[in-house]
């Protein structure tokens, strides 16, 4: 009876060691955006009230300066941001390498234990597994936590760019051109004969002038 139970415990140890499988690790930042919400009182009063003491001065058409600038096209074309996703491939790319070298030596573990199956005991058999497993969770969760790091590096540097540079210069354009308001290009509607409204490329230029390259601090795991 012991002997055969022995046998069957071999037999599911060896089925779950040969149809075992390296996990794919997927290495996906997921971006996360912030609202604060802000308590309202419950009193209320009317819309009359509410609106007392607010100037009826308004801006007229002769008076407004408008301007529309493109963040798409500063994220892509201006030098520094550039850069910025240059260096921030470039750990992606090593983590990349150091996950296909990874799996390689746990594919070729796993084939060692699928092939001394037949000469360990039972004990030791699910030993290997088992620490084999646990080197494959380890691998999933240490890549992650270094793609996590490289992300938080790399808005860590965009975070300084608009700060230090993106934000005084286009400040500084608003000042120059006597401008009333900038609209996102990216959700405004133009037509073609307008001059001087776009002004996504005077703010590449200062831009590029002011700052080619922000260095990002070394990810942790790195």
């Amino acid at each position: 009876m012991n002997r055969t139970n022995t046998q069957a415990g071999e037999a599911a140890t060896k089925k779950y060691v040969k149809f075992g499988i390296v996990a794919v690790v997927v290495i996906a930042v997921a971006v996360i955006g912030l609202f604060a919400i802000r308590a309202f009182s419950s009193k209320t009063v009317s819309a009359e009230t509410a609106i007392d003491g607010i100037s009826s001065e308004a801006v007229s058409g002769g008076d407004l300066r408008m301007a529309v600038i493109r963040m798409d096209a500063i994220q892509s074309e201006s030098k520094a941001l550039q850069d910025l996703r240059k260096q921030r491939e470039s750990y992606e790319n090593k983590l990349r390498d150091e996950l296909e070298k990874e799996q390689k030596d746990l594919e070729k573990e796993k084939e060692e234990i699928e092939k001394s199956q037949d000469v360990l005991s039972q004990e030791a058999l699910q030993r290997r597994v088992v620490e084999y497993q646990g080197k494959v969770t380890k691998l999933q969760r240490d890549l992650t936590e270094r793609a996590q790091a490289v992300d938080v590096a790399f808005q860590k540097a965009l975070v300084e760019i608009q700060e230090k540079h993106l934000d005084p210069i286009i400040e500084a354009i608003i000042a120059k051109k006597n401008l009333s308001l900038v609209i996102d290009g990216r959700f405004a509607r133009t037509g073609s004969n307008i001059e001087n409204l776009d002004i996504t490329t005077d703010v590449i230029n200062a831009l590029d002038k002011k700052v080619s390259s922000v260095k990002m601090d070394t990810p942790k795991g790195f």
